[in-house]
């Protein structure tokens, strides 16, 4: 799903109380919060949903497999994603639909 989409089905759910650009304008917000506690390195729970944080990946050093050439990969910072109970439950118990 895209971020067009998720502006869609929350319109259709608020009953167009709101217009789309308004609601576009509240994801962008959420998302710029969410986005500035991870960048500030706090840790930032959804409830229902989950914890985003940050993780750091060692330096290390690694090959090119197509030439064999040793490569030094230094420090770096990525996003570490623990989804909920409730959210772990509900993909569980959603019917695959490509059978």
């Amino acid at each position: 799903m895209v971020r067009s989409e998720i502006i869609s089905k929350l319109s259709k759910k608020i009953h167009q109380k709101l217009k789309k650009s308004e609601i576009e304008k509240i994801l962008e917000v959420i998302l710029d919060t969410v986005i500035y506690g991870i960048a500030e390195r706090k840790n930032t729970e959804i409830r229902s949903f989950g914890t985003f944080s940050v993780k750091k990946m060692k330096e290390k050093t690694s090959r090119n497999p197509k030439t064999n050439e040793k490569i030094y990969v230094s420090e770096k910072k990525s996003i570490k994603f623990r989804m909920s109970k409730f959210l772990k439950s509900k993909i569980n118990q959603a019917k695959d639909v490509t059978n």
